[in-house]
């Protein structure tokens, strides 16, 4: 059996004894949150990205011991298990390599193979196989001629059959094949019909299998299934062919090598390039979905992680033509406070009146930022918005902000919870608007692969994808923390330890009772047990509470090193988060960490998180990022010339470039090229999603709404 610990530890670069403790809290029930941020002395501070790796390799191997288990079973029920076999398998470091040794021995449907070894020529082709240099290959033939093998060439045509189906199935010649095909091999692709399309790059396309890159990979995919493209794997067939005939039948003299050269040969061209072709495929397309869905989840990461615009009011702008623009005012806090319907489309020609209706809706409710959705008429509404906000002599600002899933949202049973006396158009406008107050409270009620910040995510294997995301989702709930009293069911619900239902029922008890007072109150909660408690209450913060410890993210179980520590350094719980916290860090370094580590009982990485929490409790991280750009005029695209400078948001991190949203309603594309002055391999390495960038404008075609960006030589505030 595998020694997990051991394997992964070496594989990821990681102490034994950390890998070892790491396992073991996540067997025990924990989730990844709670172990990165409350178990850092045994997993030597891993952060949750590190054991989300380190829990999908976890998975892996033991998937594959699985496997080999169940191989090794169905080899020794044959009998033909032996110890050389034996050895092979418990040597098999991939699914692939397990798979090769099981091959020859997994049930097949009906083969040339079957049929010649069910006339009884399997004796002719293992005397083939031993390629006697003095025997007559004919002559032997000549004894197995029966009532299905009519002739001396019909039974070396069998035995070559079964010498193929055996070449197609050794391990160690598909192994270096395998290898061989992964060094030298090409793909290619060309036109299978012709008609121009957003394929026409790849209708004379060749790069090698060892550098193409993912975006290719899927862009082929797609290609090929909705039929313009024909895909190839190629390598230099004779190469191939010479490698495998060696491996598989020496180079001995005499006919008999010759009728197992044939074979081989055939057995290449007809079983082995076929299924290495098949298989080395999936296999980039695995890789390049892995790739894909690890930068969606960074996008999202980034997404959900943008600075709040906290303590103003919001209107949201849901754009629309023929059902019009739908209009919601909601406070600081996020609730409704009012909605309405314009059309400040002018072909409507009731641009005035919308102009009426949304000006008194900013007066009435003193609202101070606009948040407009991207879609359908959304460019005549920012510039209905901007000509608005001129009139009125400033004094408020807007965003264009992504609305993407939104229609998802409020056409959800969720939503329908949330709001039933809106309609779904009004929700939608809810949702805008929020998501420029609190994008992490807003888009947790999102199915994550919804909110447009992926490249090919319809393509990907969709459990996968989901699976990915909905742990970014969760890091950056709980990294951020949530109000236990102001939460929404969806946000609570991400909190480690916490269900759909439980959240509910969390949500349930703060509308029966009032608000919570403490975190022990949870415990009262229906279905939140002990071990729940122990994932959630770090969590979950209770700004005011009579307890202080209880708005920070110092956990309950350490609530007596906090009391103990503020004792060491001359202090009590009513000083955190005041004035006297700020000598706390001196204070603290007069005794010592090692001497505050023996006083409070706690190691030295949960001190420095106490310490933290003391001074700045309830610090939200998104706090200390640059604020999100605001506008209160717009251009359009016909504005941009070559040689501007503009300011600009990251929409869309993908493999090739990144897309700026600098005010024109049609964001810009940034080559991977022109986005920085030093080599990158990959765009996340130079920007995230949700930075203000500034660019340079490069080109612009306004007919196909193109505009090609760079930040080459360009300064970033």
């Amino acid at each position: 059996m595998t020694d997990y610990a051991k394997q992964i530890a070496a594989e990821l670069g990681l102490p034994e004894a950390r890998a070892a403790a790491a396992i073991a809290l996540i067997d025990d029930g924990n989730t990844i949150p709670f172990i990165a941020r409350y178990r850092k002395e045994a997993t030597g501070s891993m952060d949750d990205q590190a054991l989300r790796r380190l829990d999908e390799r976890l998975a892996y191997l033991r998937g594959l011991d699985k496997r080999r288990e169940e191989v090794a079973g169905g080899i020794e029920a044959q009998g033909a298990m032996t110890p050389e076999l034996q050895k092979a398998l418990d040597a098999a470091a991939t699914l692939a390599e397990l798979e090769d040794l099981y091959r020859p021995y997994k049930p097949k449907r009906k083969t040339r193979a079957s049929v010649a070894r069910a006339r009884g020529l399997d004796p002719l082709a293992d005397w083939l196989l031993e390629q006697r240099p003095d025997g007559d290959a004919l002559a032997e033939a000549a004894g197995y001629i029966n009532e299905e093998v009519p002739d001396a060439e019909a039974a070396l045509a069998g035995a070559r059959d079964i010498l193929a189906e055996a070449a197609s199935d050794d391990a160690r010649l598909r192994g270096e094949l395998r290898r061989f095909y992964n060094a030298f091999g090409l793909v290619k692709s060309r036109a299978a019909k012709q008609e121009d399309s957003v394929y026409a790059l790849y209708y004379d396309f060749s790069e090698p299998v060892s550098k193409i890159a993912g975006h290719r990979v899927l862009a082929l995919d797609r290609g090929e299934r909705e039929g313009f493209l024909k895909v190839t794997v190629e390598v230099d067939a004779e190469r191939a062919a010479a490698l495998a005939v060696r491996l598989f039948a020496g180079a001995k003299p005499g006919p008999a090598a010759a009728e197992v050269r044939a074979a081989v040969l055939d057995g290449y061209s007809r079983l082995i390039h076929p299924s290495l072709e098949r298989e080395l495929r999936a296999a980039l397309t695995e890789k390049a979905a892995e790739g894909a869905i690890a930068l969606f989840g960074e996008n999202l990461r980034q997404l959900l992680l943008q600075p709040p615009i906290r303590g103003k009011v919001a209107m949201g702008l849901d754009p629309g033509y023929r059902m019009g623009c739908k209009v919601a005012v909601v406070d600081a806090t996020g609730k409704v406070l009012d909605t309405a319907v314009v059309y400040p489309v002018p072909e409507f020609k009731r641009v005035e009146q919308a102009k009426n209706t949304v000006r008194a809706l900013i007066q009435k409710h003193k609202v101070e930022i606009i948040a407009i959705g991207n879609g359908t008429a959304g460019r005549e509404t920012e510039q209905f918005a901007a000509g608005l906000i001129r009139e009125m002599g400033g004094g408020v600002q807007y965003m264009v902000v992504s609305e993407a899933g939104a229609s998802v949202y409020s056409a959800s049973k969720l939503a329908a919870e949330e709001f039933p006396q809106y309609d779904v158009n009004l929700r939608s406008a809810v949702s805008i608007a929020r998501r420029l107050q609190d994008p992490l409270a807003e888009l947790v009620k999102i199915e994550p692969k919804a909110v447009g910040v992926g490249q090919y995510q319809h393509d990907m294997p969709q459990k996968r994808l989901e699976e990915a995301l909905d742990g970014v989702v969760e890091d950056c709930v709980n990294t951020v923390g949530v109000d236990l009293n102001t939460a929404s069911a969806p946000l609570l619900s991400r909190v480690a330890g916490l269900t759909g239902a439980t959240a509910k029922n969390i949500v349930a008890y703060r509308e029966e009772r009032g608000a919570f007072a403490s975190r022990a109150q949870l415990k009262k909660v229906k279905g939140l047990g002990p071990k729940a408690f122990e994932q959630c209450a770090g969590f979950l913060r209770l700004p005011g509470a009579k307890n202080p410890l209880d708005a920070t993210a110092v956990h309950p179980e350490s609530y007596p090193a906090a009391t103990a520590l503020l004792d060491a350094c001359g202090l009590a719980a009513k000083d955190i988060g005041g004035p006297a916290m700020a000598g706390l860090p001196a204070r603290a370094g007069e005794v010592g960490m090692a001497r505050l580590a023996e006083l409070t009982g706690a190691g030295e990485p949960t001190l420095r998180d106490i310490l933290a929490e003391l001074q700045r409790p309830g610090r939200d991280v998104r706090d200390e990022l640059p604020p999100p750009l605001l506008r209160s005029d717009v251009m359009g695209i016909e504005d941009l010339k070559p040689g501007m400078e503009l300011a600009g948001t990251v929409r869309n991190v993908i493999d090739f470039g990144v897309f700026v949203d600098v005010g024109v309603h049609q964001d810009g594309l940034v080559h991977i090229s022109q986005l920085s002055d030093r080599f990158i391999k990959h765009p996340t390495q130079a920007v995230r999603v949700g930075q203000v960038v500034r660019v340079r404008v490069l080109e612009v075609d306004v007919k196909k709404k193109r505009i090609a960006l760079s930040m080459k030589g360009v300064a970033q505030g």
